[in-house]
Order: C-alpha cells, then sequence, then structure tokens
C-alpha cells in the first residue's frame, strides 16, 4: 500500500520514524512525501495518491468502466482547467472547464485501488462529444457495449447532465440514435 508523508504523520509516526523505517526497509520511499509498505508498488494506486485531485477520463475511463478492452498506453487524468501541468510522461493531463469538472464524479474499486472516475452517464457524453478524436473502432466498440448495457443507463442522471451543456439537445439525439 501506498501512504502519503501526511498519512503515515496522522498514524502517529514521527519523521523520526518514517526515516527509520525507510533505512531498515519496513518503508520505501517513492518520492517526497510517498511512501510503499513493498518495494514494488501499484502505480495506478501511485497515480491516485500523487494527483488526489484529477478524475479519470477518456481511454482510462472506458477501459476501468469494462466498456472497452483495449488497455491505453496513457493513464488519461482530467483536471480543472486552472490546475498545474502534471509533468509525467505516463499521463494525458485533460484540462476540463471547473464548472463541468466535477459532474459524473464517482468512485469505483479498480484492482483493489479506490478511483475517482466520470460515471458512465458522464463518459457516453464525453464520447459523443469527442466522437472525431477517437478511432471508428475504437468508437463503435465502445458504443455497442453501451447499448448492450442502455438498461443500466440513469436517465434522469444523463439528462441532469446534459443540461449543463450547451449542446445537450444535440448530444441527447446523437445518443438516442446511437445507443437506445
Amino acid at each position: 500500500m501506498i501512504y502519503t508523508h501526511k498519512e503515515l504523520k496522522n498514524k502517529g509516526m514521527s519523521n523520526y520514524n518514517i526515516n527509520k523505517k525507510v533505512e531498515n526497509k519496513d518503508l520505501y520511499k517513492i518520492e517526497n512525501g510517498l511512501y510503499s509498505d513493498t518495494e514494488k508498488y501499484n502505480q495506478l494506486e501511485y497515480i491516485v495518491k500523487k494527483y488526489p485531485n484529477s478524475i479519470f477520463a477518456s481511454e482510462s475511463a472506458f477501459f476501468y468502466l469494462g466498456l472497452t478492452d483495449y488497455i491505453p498506453s496513457k493513464y488519461f487524468l482530467a483536471t480543472k482547467h486552472n490546475a498545474k501541468k502534471i509533468e509525467n510522461g505516463k499521463i494525458e493531463q485533460i484540462f476540463i472547464a471547473n464548472h463541468f469538472f466535477e459532474i459524473g464524479k464517482s468512485q469505483i474499486n479498480y484492482n483493489n485501488v479506490q478511483i475517482n472516475i466520470y460515471n458512465k452517464e458522464r463518459m457516453l457524453i464525453e464520447l459523443i462529444r469527442n466522437k472525431n478524436i477517437f478511432a471508428f473502432d475504437y468508437y463503435k466498440e465502445i458504443i455497442n457495449n453501451y447499448r448492450e448495457i442502455a438498461d443500466e443507463i440513469d436517465m434522469s442522471l444523463l439528462t441532469d447532465y446534459l443540461e449543463c451543456f450547451a449542446n445537450g439537445k444535440n448530444i441527447f439525439e446523437i445518443i438516442h440514435r446511437e445507443v437506445f
């Protein structure tokens, strides 16, 4: 498991105790402020601890939500528009307008890691809004998977979300035509 320095301090550990545990290899320092209780740590857990104010989106969200088998080559993280740029080659940062950022934010447990992720309803909207950036086969695979779970989509939640978008009516028509 990965811990932040603050989490270790909240467990009653002093800086001296933390450093002693690192020396004795009871704790492994990943980087300033992040520690692991094992030498090899879960990369997903690291991303979650390192960027707690981000939300998994785009290709990462489609994968973690089980809407595609395609494993993304990078982690796609949404951050607020005014967030600091993430300097990590394994992460594709997506800046989201602050007033849209929280819409559809949820948490799931993926491989024993609690992650912030956009829910299926928000990701359906994002799929339609960004249709042109995805390869056609990838888009069709996800649409087909949405068709299989159409009865699980919360329509009232979807319509609430769409009211926040300027072209919500158009998006709803496309969703209705493509999925339902």
